[in-house]
């Protein structure tokens, strides 16, 4: 098996973030909002855990989120940690295959039963692309609804 334990050893240091969210998660009509944030990121268990605090100053609140690597699947997961909520959300897991990253769960918003799916792409030394989508229909169909483009600081 061809081990990814080092995939995110690319987000390690400070990064700029411009967000786009819609306003509603599960609206496609809903408008979009932009907000900056702050993402640092470490790289820990030799590149089998990376974890990383992202700030939104204009909006007041912060979240963390922990990757793992299992050597045994292949395969990330992913946990959000909400600052506002003081809670753990619903890992998503996945992988990378050619320079993309998709992880997929299950969760709620607003009560309402979802599948998750994060997409990472557009990766190099300084930039990155993170897309959050959800789905109501068991997958047959996604609405993206935040967008983060990512700039390495200097």
């Amino acid at each position: 098996m061809l081990l990814h334990m080092d995939d995110f050893d690319f987000f390690t240091g400070t990064w700029d973030v411009t967000n786009r969210w819609r306003k509603d998660f599960l609206d496609a009509g809903s408008d979009w909002e932009e907000f900056p944030g702050i993402s640092q990121a470490s790289r820990h268990f030799d590149g089998n855990a990376n974890i990383d605090e992202i700030t939104f100053p204009t909006k007041g609140f912060a979240g963390l989120t922990l990757r793992l690597y299992n050597p045994d699947t292949g395969q990330w997961s992913l946990t959000w940690a909400s600052k506002r909520t003081g809670t753990l959300f619903q890992p998503v897991m996945g992988q990378f295959k050619d320079g993309v990253g998709e992880f997929y769960g299950e969760d709620t918003y607003n009560d309402v039963p979802i599948l998750a799916r994060f997409v990472w792409s557009g990766i190099t030394a300084e930039e990155a692309h993170w897309v959050q989508a959800f789905s109501t229909d068991g997958g047959l169909t996604w609405l993206d609804n935040w967008y983060m483009d990512l700039t390495r600081r200097s």
